[in-house]
């Protein structure tokens, strides 16, 4: 058996209210206009030192689409 509960018979309306209060305040302050991202990626230290591909990175690919063929060759064989 399940008991049916309303909004109304909500016993942490007050608690309720308080956090999405404060979670509408903490979304105001972090919106920013003219339509900028505001998750602040471009700040973190991860890409301080990024880099991008060089010229060989496509070297990657080539092993792994030997190690996949020869996954398969072992399983079928």
């Amino acid at each position: 058996m399940g008991v049916m509960v309303t909004k109304d018979e909500d016993e942490n309306q007050a608690l309720t209210r308080r956090i999405n209060a404060d979670l509408r305040e903490k979304v105001e302050k972090v919106q920013v206009a003219d339509g900028e991202d505001p998750d602040f990626i471009a700040d973190s230290e991860y890409f301080e030192q990024y880099e991008k591909t060089g010229r060989f990175g496509w070297i990657w690919f080539v092993l792994g689409l030997l190690a996949i063929v020869s996954l398969v060759f072992i399983i079928l064989l």
